[in-house]
């Protein structure tokens, strides 16, 4: 496995797969691996003959007042757990050689980008969108693959691969749960015992809202209602959002249905804030 840290070595690694009819599937991160990641990984190896994984914690997609000093890293941890799937390559560049001096370009998705964690991170999904078609035209995969418990940022990106014809097969894999049904993630590292319990009140909540559902009830407004209530008894939890949204466009229902998401942002302790995220129906 190869570490490559300068963006112009790992573009010529690339081509020179593709010159060698090799087929590259890329994993874009931000590090702490967990089994969520690493299942990216093992997607991505499936579908290309090459697996790259970018390990880069950007800071154009943190707001002021936001994690990025305190976000996890532990990269020598992070290499030994990737060297135990199928990865020819890990890209791990600077923030200096991503973001050149006098650096002022920025790929935004419009109206996508408004919804959701867009609300309350209005500088996020240009951050991700931004580094994402950097990653592109550095590694030239083929695939990329991404989590679907980033629902919206998989959305923002599929829509940006579309509007700008970027000749990459964007994949969504299913979400990674823990054994208790809390959604893989790297923040689930700042949580203490007590913090985890609240933690359970998004996949929980989300099952509840399944079942209300599963028993006929349609109303947006009914099962919002019950949901804050059963999310907010416990200790600790504020919610930022939990909203029903049209999967494809992210759009506010007032009725479910099969093409219905809820979507959940809820900050822990006033710490931490997780997402989760599925359809309200089978």
């Amino acid at each position: 496995m190869e570490i490559v840290q300068n963006p112009a070595d790992m573009y010529a690694w690339s081509k020179n797969q593709a010159r060698a009819g090799k087929t590259v599937g890329l994993v874009p991160t931000m590090g702490f691996f967990h089994e969520g990641h690493l299942s990216l990984m093992r997607k991505a190896a499936e579908l290309c003959d090459l697996v790259v994984v970018s390990l880069f914690v950007n800071p154009t997609q943190f707001g002021p007042n936001e994690d990025l000093e305190k976000y996890p890293r532990d990269f020598e941890r992070d290499l030994a757990l990737v060297r135990q799937e199928k990865v020819a390559a890990v890209f791990a560049p600077r923030p200096d050689t991503m973001y050149l001096p006098g650096y002022q370009t920025e790929v935004s998705v419009k109206e996508l980008a408004t919804h959701l964690c867009g609300k309350s991170r209005p500088v996020h999904f240009a951050g991700v969108a931004t580094v994402v078609t950097k990653l592109f035209n550095v590694v030239q995969p083929d695939v990329a693959v991404f989590g679907e418990k980033d629902f919206q940022q998989l959305a923002v990106i599929r829509r940006m691969v579309k509007d700008l014809n970027i000749p990459v097969r964007i994949i969504g894999h299913p979400i990674v749960r823990e054994a208790d049904g809390l959604a893989m993630s790297s923040r689930n590292a700042y949580l203490d015992p007590a913090n985890r319990r609240a933690a359970l009140s998004l996949s929980t909540g989300l099952a509840k809202v399944r079942e209300l559902a599963a028993e006929g009830e349609r109303s947006v407004a009914a099962l919002a209602k019950m949901l804050e209530k059963y999310i907010h008894s416990f200790q600790g939890t504020a919610i930022d959002y939990a909203s029903f949204v049209h999967a494809d466009t992210l759009e506010l229902m007032d009725i479910v249905d099969e093409k219905t998401v809820l979507a959940l942002a809820v900050h822990i302790d006033g710490k931490v804030r997780l997402i989760d995220n599925g359809y309200v129906l089978p």
